[in-house]
């Protein structure tokens, strides 16, 4: 927030709001746009997309406000520039809607959001994603084209990789490398499903396939994804490290961050010049939190020597942390350093370093259908992309919504060749173009 706080401050003053176009009503959405109306001067939520254009506008009507519905490109237009909050079941009517300086896609979903993205980015728009999913699927490919048009194209704040990042660019900030970006979990059994995570999921409002993504690891996945892409980095073995300090025990008491480390020390010390790895740890307080792993690499003295005194210890390692993101809270201030600075929070570095592979979560049969994240057909893990190409695992990103033409045992990664996919999907020719514009030789001849 700092200096952005102030920048928007100004735009207030000067009724020049940053004006907002957003796709998705739901939790994520509407707690958006609440932040905006409530907590954000100098920033407009100006239109939603939803396709039941009832949720859309709940968002505004929840705080008091009145929304009109646009059924034509025209009256949406017309209602951003006369100030008046606008909805819509037309997404491309916000992609293109003259005045808007931001596009937040925030569907969580995967064809849809593609289709939306793209048309924002050809309008002109600067993209922030609340959408680790379709991020960490063809964020590269996404970013290039953004680039080429000359918009941002972002991750937002307040979700963990948005949060990592800036802990990454702090601690280099200071003339540290990090070396490791970690998420802290409470969490994880694949075989989750929404009937197993039904009664959790009613008592906060969420989808009950959505929460399954959390426990089943699909999500953390994903999360992880957008960060390793953002830096480079890898994951130190298929589906990371992982390290659980609470011994399966829910009642034992969580360990102090710092105190993990141990966890992945063995793998640390030989990373030497590379990248460093994305990861997660269990059992640890601060329970909602992110931390960077960073070292020291210049052998200057007088700063390790501070860096003791500062109380943050001997080295090599030095754990930083925020204890908590604030996903919603945040992305206010991701939308304001994308239009105002040219900013991204997070976007990736270059082509894709890692990606999330689908493995089966029960026996799959012919003709079962990868029903969606968190579902009962398959979860996400996290392996490094090389592997992915040469093995030719499917994402989970493409599998969902396809159809299992094999007997597929519990817990194998499905390939390309195990499913069958529909015909004519955007999310494919995206995801065939970036391997193609970051991978230009074919597998067989890359390992030659």
């Amino acid at each position: 927030m700092i200096i952005v706080d102030n920048a928007l401050k100004r735009r207030e003053a000067e009724n020049r709001p940053v004006l907002v176009g957003m796709v998705g009503a739901g939790v994520q959405g509407k707690a958006i746009t609440r932040t905006i109306v409530n907590s954000t001067p100098g920033m407009r939520m100006a239109a939603i997309y939803n396709r039941t254009i009832e949720h859309a506008e709940e968002a505004f009507t929840d705080l008091g406000i009145e929304p009109v519905r646009c059924e034509t490109q025209a009256e949406l237009d017309a209602a951003i520039a006369a100030g008046t909050p606008a909805i819509t079941t037309n997404a491309d009517f916000i992609a293109n809607a003259a005045g808007l300086d931001a596009f937040v896609e925030a569907t969580g979903s995967m064809e849809f959001a593609a289709r939306a993205v793209i048309a924002a980015i050809n309008a002109g728009k600067h993209i922030v994603q609340v959408n680790a999913e379709l991020d960490g699927t063809i964020g590269p490919i996404l970013k290039k084209k953004a680039d080429e048009r000359g918009v941002v194209y972002t991750a937002a704040d307040g979700d963990q990789p948005g949060a990592q990042m800036n802990l990454v660019r702090y601690v280099e900030g200071i003339g540290l490398k990090a070396v490791l970006c970690g998420n802290i979990k409470g969490l994880y059994d694949p075989y989750r499903t929404p009937a197993t995570q039904a009664g959790f999921a009613a008592k906060w409002g969420l989808k009950a396939a959505m929460v399954t993504s959390f426990a089943d690891g699909t999500k953390i996945s994903f999360e992880q994804a957008v960060i390793a892409n953002g830096t480079g980095m890898k994951v130190a073995k298929r589906g990371m490290i992982g390290p659980d300090f609470s011994g399966g025990d829910p009642y034992k008491p969580l360990v102090p961050l710092e105190e993990t480390i141990s966890g992945f020390s063995e793998y640390l010390d030989h990373i030497g010049d590379g990248p460093g790895y994305v990861d997660y740890v269990m059992g640890a307080r601060p329970g909602p939190g992110v931390f960077v792993l960073a070292k020291q690499t210049d052998g200057d003295q007088k700063q390790a020597h501070f860096l003791n005194y500062y109380k943050m210890g001997p080295g090599p390692y030095y754990c930083f942390y925020a204890p908590y993101h604030l996903c919603h809270f945040e992305v206010p201030g991701s939308i304001a350093r994308a239009v105002l600075f040219e900013d991204p929070t997070l976007a990736p570095k270059a082509g894709p370093s890692v990606g999330i592979v689908a493995l089966a979560k029960k026996d799959l049969m012919p003709g079962d259908l990868i029903d969606e994240f968190g579902g009962y057909a398959a979860y996400g893990m996290l392996e490094n992309i090389e592997t992915v190409r040469s093995e030719e695992l499917i994402p989970i990103g493409l599998a969902i919504g396809c159809t299992v033409n094999k007997f597929i045992p519990k817990d194998q990664p499905l390939t390309f060749a195990d499913i069958d996919r529909p015909e004519g999907r955007l999310i494919d020719q995206l995801y065939a173009e970036q391997d193609a514009v970051f991978f230009p030789q074919p597998v067989m001849q890359a390992a030659e």
